[in-house]
């Protein structure tokens, strides 16, 4: 397969991509372990200058991976809505409200969020589902 990206051709190999694949095994994710792992390897490459068309292709398969297990994974834990949601995720990775200010707003702003009396705002949804690293729909 060939990919065009302005005037330079960039060729994906299928046989680095095996390899790839067979170094990270690569599987549906099934408990927060497994998760936890694929985000660490979406990191990973998400800050590797010049990826490789190989190493692209298994960020965007991981990310497609994470995105599905937390929306059934947390679908199934009866989250019902962003408010729960983001209570959730605040309690599971130990963040406290004033890690969010400058994240979806002012200290007051984040109190609100927090305690309910604010809804999140489409944009706010989106800067948290960047600091969580999951889907912006549990947020919206």
């Amino acid at each position: 397969m060939i990919k065009t990206s302005g005037k330079m051709t960039v060729i994906f190999n299928s046989n680095k991509y095996k390899e790839i694949l067979l170094k990270y095994q690569q599987k549906l994710i099934k408990t927060e372990e497994e998760n936890e792992q694929a985000l660490s390897i979406i990191e990973d490459l998400m800050h590797k200058s010049n990826r490789t068309p190989e190493e692209d292709e298994l960020y965007q398969l991981l990310v497609v991976l994470v995105e599905k297990f937390e929306r059934e994974y947390y679908l199934n834990a009866k989250i019902s809505n962003p408010h729960s949601v983001l209570l959730f995720l605040m309690e599971q990775k130990g963040i406290k409200q004033n890690d969010l200010v400058g994240i979806i707003g002012s200290k007051g702003v984040v109190s609100e969020v927090v305690n309910g009396k604010r809804s999140i705002t489409k944009t706010q949804a989106e800067a948290l589902a960047d600091f969580f690293g999951i889907s912006v729909e549990l947020f919206i």
